[in-house]
């Protein structure tokens, strides 16, 4: 079987590598644009592309599929190429781009998509974030057939895992690449013995995983502190979670939630309870919860645990963290 595969990130890139490691046969790698990366903006390959070089696998990277898009003349390029390309099935993870139904219906058994979610859950650009996010207690890899619509199609294979106490999205970015490659791949064999069965999604329990944006990382403590916590998880290591104080903003990459006593002083949010080589106690959610603040980064700085953290940047009681 023939595989054309389309995929940009990491993610992607280790669905690909477990195809090529069970003997699938790929012509083409279809992945973004380089794009301009570290702090001198050097363009750079992604991660798909480079395993790609690794592997003498031919390689194009389209700014657009559709034809009647912006970009008409390359989009019509990409669709003779694959045309031209001697493929069974398409494999799609986390490519970037569209793909109209000009190239879904080119080759033969379709285009597959591993989706990092349990479909219908998390339809779209950011579902293993928007999991943590919510205080989901679980997540998985869906195998889907793709169509026109955003992560609609049929659903081939499914399998969960639990989103544990301390997950963020990196590790459980790292969970998910490595199911979706065995996944991918036994969905691959299958098929090679022929159509696999197909699951309509349910119309109940569908929600969007909205693409992630910085502004989101800034945190707010008039909400409670599980939120704010879930928050810190879910934007580690992008955007990373972070707050404003005495004019400067410090990334927050680890906390955890403390039970809080009554207390007959006027509480404000943001404010400073504690400090100690534990962790920074901060109220939250009108003096109902405390954040304790584990692990943080001042500008320019580096990633510390906060009793390193103070040594450079102390804090006192009575401080408050803003929005």
């Amino acid at each position: 079987m023939k595989v054309i595969f389309a995929g940009t990130p990491e993610f992607a890139a280790t669905a690909l590598d477990a195809i090529l490691a069970a003997g699938f046969e790929v012509p083409l790698v279809l992945t973004q644009p380089d794009r301009p990366a570290g702090r001198g903006l050097q363009l750079q390959a992604s991660a798909v592309k480079q395993l790609a070089i690794k592997h003498h696998i031919p390689v194009a990277q389209p700014i657009s599929l559709k034809l009647d898009g912006k970009h008409p003349n390359i989009a019509a390029e990409a669709h003779e190429l694959l045309k031209a390309t001697p493929h069974d099935v398409i494999v799609v993870a986390a490519y970037g781009l569209i793909l109209p139904s000009s190239i879904l219906s080119i080759p033969r058994l379709g285009c597959l998509n591993i989706h990092g979610s349990l479909l219908p859950r998390w339809r779209g650009a950011a579902p293993i974030h928007r999991a943590i996010e919510a205080g989901d207690a679980e997540t998985g890899i869906t195998i889907m057939q793709m169509e026109l619509g955003l992560d609609t199609g049929p659903m081939l294979l499914k399998q969960a895992i639990p989103i544990q106490e301390r997950d963020n999205t990196g590790s459980l970015h790292d969970k998910l690449a490595n199911l979706g490659g065995k996944m991918i791949v036994e969905a691959l064999q299958k098929l090679r013995l022929g159509p696999l069965p197909a699951t309509v999604q349910p119309d109940q329990g569908v929600c969007y995983a909205a693409k992630i944006s910085k502004d989101e990382a800034l945190l707010n403590f008039d909400l409670n502190a599980s939120v704010l916590e879930r928050k810190i998880r879910a934007f580690n290591p992008f955007p990373a979670a972070h707050a404003n104080i005495d004019g400067l903003s410090i990334k927050i990459w680890r906390a955890d939630v403390l039970p809080i006593a009554p207390s007959s002083h006027s509480i404000q949010n943001g404010q400073i309870l504690e400090v100690n080589a534990e962790g920074i106690l901060i109220a939250c959610d009108n003096g109902k919860s405390v954040l304790r603040v584990l692990e943080l980064q001042k500008p320019g700085g580096k990633r510390l645990p906060v009793k390193d953290f103070l040594q450079g940047f102390p804090l006192r009681v009575g401080q408050h963290f803003t929005v």
